[in-house]
């Protein structure tokens, strides 16, 4: 089903894309973490890669595509050394940096998702999977980083519900048979433009319903 939606040129050359800009991020938070080169390369794989590793070991695609496809590898590696040595003008175009990463997380949910369908997942776990494989790298960067994972954080703009929106569309096309390189890329395309929209309007998640105080973490920690 995966390579009737693209053909595997195409599918391979997004998927770079999609990792060099993930690798992008991950190596930028190292900076701003004054992590060495080996802490920023760690960083640039575990957050390109991390979502797709999880994926492929859940669903039995071992060896995992990671570690057999060289570009996969690679393509984080020469983010690196692109951030390396050029950070502080890669920090300056950050907004185009952020609108390819909202391309690669709404390419990443859509062919995660179909990825577990085709292992034979069902329908649930497959928009799961789908969905870890678009945000489980920034978790784990973000947990490397000794950061609370930016999904969690109510301050911050919304970004796993656009993943979870573009899966949740690609397995109801499964559900009603109509899955096609059409309705996919509908579902990639949806994905891409609520996080663009999330950015633009700093659209956040709800905190808990009738919040007695309005204290914030740390002048809770500060009083405890």
């Amino acid at each position: 089903m995966l390579q009737e939606l693209f053909t595997p040129s195409v599918q391979h050359a997004l998927e770079l894309v999609g990792i060099f800009v993930f690798a992008i991020s991950g190596a930028l938070l190292a900076v701003r973490k004054n992590f060495d080169v080996f802490g920023m390369a760690v960083l640039a794989e575990v957050t390109a890669l991390g979502g797709g590793l999880l994926r492929d070991l859940i669903i039995g695609a071992v060896p995992p595509a990671a570690f057999t496809d060289l570009g996969y590898f690679v393509t984080p590696l020469v983010a690196t050394g692109l951030v390396f040595f050029l950070h502080p003008h890669v920090e300056r175009i950050q907004v185009a940096v952020n609108v390819f990463d909202a391309a690669g997380l709404g390419l990443f949910c859509v062919t995660g998702t179909t990825k577990a369908y085709e292992y034979g997942l069902g329908l649930t776990a497959s928009a799961t999977l789908g969905l870890a494989t678009a945000v489980g790298g920034g978790v784990l960067r973000d947990v490397l980083a000794n950061e609370v994972p930016s999904l969690l954080r109510w301050d911050r703009d919304l970004y796993a519900v656009p993943a979870m929106v573009g899966a949740t569309m690609v397995v109801l096309c499964i559900r009603f048979e109509v899955l096609s390189p059409f309705t996919s890329g509908l579902a990639v395309v949806t994905a891409f433009v609520l996080r663009l929209l999330a950015m633009r309007f700093h659209w956040r998640a709800p905190r808990a319903w009738n919040r007695r105080s309005g204290m914030s973490e740390q002048e809770h920690k500060a009083t405890a």
